[in-house]
């Protein structure tokens, strides 16, 4: 059955369209914190492997080059502590957001199957449920559906977005435990994992589904997706790859080849050089470091009360009232964020906002708070 007006939810963004209006009015413009778009020049070692390989008259492999899958495989097990992987069970994917609003339709999720994601969470994550025609469950808690023979799909987002919380090896563990005994399939959305802002993820890093401290080294039933858009400032090339369990990326695999879902040739030769290249990451990384150790200290000055954030992009501030009141003071003072009923109920007390605007409007921005 096809989707018809008013099966999905409005977009969230177009309701910021007249706060961002007011936020515009301000004398010296707009700081947008409100949408986690990369700002900072594509690294120019990627840009040149784009050019290089620009000379693409053939079709592109829906699996990825054999370069490209080899570098994927490298970068886990250099980056993210994840030994074993399977060069054949890694898929690259046309950004990371394709791959979460229809992997419950690729899975062959529908009515009466049940799609977990967390409580504070990306939309696309539920988008994704009503695509397939199933339902989804917005929970942080395991005992909540551990036993449930309708759950099909269990999202993680660790480091998250919007909280920028992380899990443990052991929160992870138990996770998939519990799916395991159920049949139900974890796809771990880990797209934020090389931005740790917080010990004891900057000294140990990040820890990914796949690590064989949580899944004991084996990768039946798991999925890990990852992003390019943030570590590389590569968003505009919707370089992104989905690894883990190889009869599932396999199947994946044969309905994307059905259906066209190709990322061009000239990015995949782009995205095996980015993830060959740790030095540009940290370059990065620091750029948003250094922005955050502006903005936080603003925030909290403000009233806010910053919690989580110990990872990824945003900051996740609560002045304990409703999050359309807090938008709405923000954009008087020529601000803009994301209100917190963005993703679920649990965060409406809370606004998200983003480390990627220039340097000179997160300066701004703190002046003003």
């Amino acid at each position: 059955m096809g989707l018809y007006p008013g099966s999905l939810p409005d977009f969230p963004w177009d309701s910021l369209a007249r706060f961002r209006e007011r936020a515009g009015e301000h004398p010296d413009g707009v700081v947008d914190l409100s949408v986690g778009t990369p700002v900072d020049p594509t690294p120019e070692l990627i840009q040149r492997a784009l050019s290089d390989a620009a000379n693409a008259p053939g079709y592109p492999t829906t699996h990825g080059t054999a370069d490209l899958r080899r570098a994927v495989v490298e970068w886990f097990a250099r980056t993210r502590g994840v030994s074993g992987l399977d060069p054949d069970a890694v898929l690259p994917t046309v950004g990371s957001k394709e791959l979460v609003a229809w992997l419950p339709s690729l899975l062959g999720l529908s009515t009466g199957d049940v799609v977990v994601h967390p409580a504070a969470a990306y939309p696309t994550y539920a988008v994704g449920a009503v695509l397939a025609g199933a339902s989804a469950v917005a929970t942080d808690v395991v005992s909540d559906w551990a036993n449930r023979d309708d759950v099909r799909l269990v999202w993680i987002n660790s480091p998250s977005n919007p909280t920028g919380s992380v899990l443990s090896r052991d929160e992870l563990r138990a996770i998939v435990d519990a799916a395991r005994s159920i049949g139900a399939v974890v796809a771990s959305d880990e797209c934020y994992a090389a931005l740790p802002w917080e010990e004891p993820w900057v000294s140990d890093g990040v820890p990914s589904v796949l690590d064989p401290e949580v899944c004991g080294g084996d990768h039946t039933g798991l999925l890990a997706v990852y992003s390019l858009s943030k570590q590389s400032s590569l968003a505009g090339y919707r370089a992104a790859f989905v690894a883990g369990d190889a009869a599932i990326i396999s199947g994946l695999l044969e309905t994307r080849k059905h259906a066209g879902m190709i990322v061009p040739g000239p990015v995949q030769a782009a995205m095996a050089t980015a993830l060959r290249d740790d030095q540009h990451v940290t370059v990065q990384r620091e750029v948003y470091r250094a922005r955050r150790a502006v903005l936080r200290p603003a925030v909290e000055a403000a009233g806010f009360t910053v919690t989580g954030s110990d990872a990824g992009l945003y900051l996740w501030a609560s002045r304990d009232e409703d999050c359309w009141k807090t938008i709405e003071w923000l954009a008087e003072r020529g601000i803009v964020a994301a209100p917190g009923s963005f993703y679920g109920t649990a965060g409406e007390r809370h606004v998200r906002m983003a480390l990627t605007a220039t340097d000179e409007r997160v300066q701004a921005g703190a002046r003003r708070l």
